[in-house]
């Protein structure tokens, strides 16, 4: 039957025996801080690029057209160079991404995470000490070079540690000190705003959780996964029992043992991944990657400053909205740990992209009645229209912000994980670099449809959630294809010549 999941809870042939030790917690909330610098970055985008000084001296004629009454609301920071110095991050991931996939595979989830930190380090250094937009640009790519090497990197390592059963709230850290991020530097930008180097103290505050990374991962533990695909099968043994707090770990091991033993036989990984037994996982976690960005959340978190100021709010009011409508995304996220492995992934993003909708449409609705070329939004509405975002910022945070990192983190076969997890956070990251580059543009030429545009999109993201993504909670990663795939009602039919089981039975029987 459509839509309804195969697999629950505790109905796992496996049963790997595990506690939820300190190692794992601590583990996985220092790798999460890769999520605070992506946060971070996306939330002092956003109010750098509102503040006055910031304008003077990177995008005059921006200024001049901000300041100008007769300039039309929805056009007055519609700058193809100003939309570069958010967007350019996202391109320089997408390439920094396939170098993390050959780092993750061949040196470990570790060197990747410290490879991230450095790389955004020297980003913050150059932002904050730009000379001109070149320098500006350039510290940019940095830092997209670090997000492209964390955002795939953080996600595997925290999914690999992490016990069966605490998967889920523990991958979601990620995402949790991701929205923390966005929140600091939302309280960063509003604090520094009439500062004359206000920016460059924002900028330059994503140093900080660079380092915190990068003198974090020098004291966690590689995950057992990594070791024994790296042929480290004593290490890899020994550090599993370490992260379950118990002994008995053979099943476990021999699992992970035989993925990675049958992983090594794949000479081809991208030629392997466009087979047909993992064009399911590809073709839905591609599909989330891209359904994130236009849920409209890009726009939010990026132009939300902008956005207040084009209905009418002064420099600090616009960003203290922002921080106002922030402060729920922790919150929320925080919900979204204590849920998922409860309720499962499909609620959530069933239910989220319903309440997004509303929030959407009545956004667009009250700019449409409201907001003309010249003119200022009345004061209540535009309480209303920061209800909304809040609104839509709940569901965002308990759904499809963690969500789409968490689950194709734990469906690909150990054989692409690696290459798998480059093309859905490369697809992710080109998707925000459009939305990023494009925003502004198509707000002055959309105007109020903008908000409809994201809103046909999660009627179809909904339906798809409904149909065609399976449930995911309680399955153990190496037993995704027989546990949940091959028992979906549509992508079962990708299975029906093929045996993962029996294939990997067979070539261990050909070892031995």
């Amino acid at each position: 039957m459509p839509g309804v999941a195969m697999v629950e809870a505790g109905g796992c042939p496996q049963d790997f025996p595990a506690k939820l030790t300190r190692q794992v917690v601590v583990c996985s909330i220092i790798a999460a801080v890769g999520g605070l610098m992506f946060g971070y970055d996306i939330g002092i985008s956003g109010g750098v690029t509102s503040m006055d000084s910031f304008l003077k001296e990177f995008f005059p004629t921006v200024y001049v057209k901000k300041h100008q009454a007769k300039t039309d609301n929805y056009c007055k920071y519609n700058n193809q160079w100003l939309q570069l110095f958010t967007s350019s991050l996202y391109f320089a991931a997408i390439v920094a991404s396939g170098f993390s996939s050959i780092v993750n595979k061949k040196f470990g989830r570790k060197p990747a995470m410290q490879i991230a930190s450095v790389l955004f380090l020297i980003g913050a250094i150059l932002n904050a000490s730009a000379q001109n937009l070149a320098m500006l640009i350039i510290g940019r790519m940095f830092l997209g070079a670090g997000v492209g090497f964390g955002n795939q990197a953080v996600p595997l390592f925290i999914s690999e540690i992490a016990p069966v059963k605490y998967r889920g709230g523990l991958n979601i850290c990620f995402q949790l000190l991701c929205t923390l991020g966005i929140l600091a530097a939302n309280i960063i930008n509003y604090f520094t705003s009439k500062h004359p180097y206000g920016w460059r103290i924002s900028l330059g505050g994503a140093a900080v959780p660079a380092l915190v990374l990068l003198f974090g991962s020098m004291i966690i533990v590689e995950t057992p996964t990594s070791l024994i695909e790296r042929g480290k099968h004593e290490k890899g043994l020994s550090t599993l029992k370490k992260i379950r707090g118990v002994d008995n770990v053979d099943k476990e091991y021999q699992e992970i043992f035989s993925s990675a033993d049958y992983a090594k036989q794949i000479k081809h990984p991208y030629r392997n991944l466009m087979s047909k037994y993992n064009r399911p996982q590809l073709i839905c976690g591609s599909l989330l990657q891209f359904f994130q960005q236009v849920t409209g959340i890009t726009a939010v978190m990026f132009y939300a400053p902008v956005l207040f100021m084009t209905m009418g709010f002064g420099d600090n009011a616009s960003l203290f909205s922002a921080v106002m409508a922030n402060t729920v995304k922790p919150v929320c996220t925080i919900v979204a740990i204590f849920l998922v492995d409860r309720f499962g992934r499909k609620v959530l993003l069933a239910q989220a992209a319903i309440q997004m909708f509303i929030a959407q449409c009545a956004i667009g609705g009250i700019l449409a009645r409201h907001l003309h070329s010249t003119n200022v939004v009345p004061k209540h509405y535009c309480v209303i229209v920061i209800l909304l975002i809040c609104l839509f910022l709940t569901g965002f945070a308990w759904s499809w912000g963690p969500l789409c990192w968490l689950i194709p983190s734990e469906t690909f076969p150990l054989e692409t994980r690696s290459t798998a997890l480059f093309v859905t956070v490369s697809i992710n990251m080109f998707s925000t670099f459009l939305i990023a580059q494009t925003f502004l543009t198509t707000l002055c030429h959309l105007r109020y449809g903008v908000f409809f545009f994201f809103a046909v999109w999660l009627v179809i993201m909904f339906i798809f959630t409904i149909c065609f993504l399976p449930e995911t909670k309680g399955v153990p990663i190496d037993e995704m294809i027989d546990m949940v795939w091959k028992k979906h009602w549509f992508w079962k039919r990708f299975y029906k010549d093929y045996d993962v089981s029996k294939r990997r039975r067979e070539h261990e029987n050909s070892i031995d």
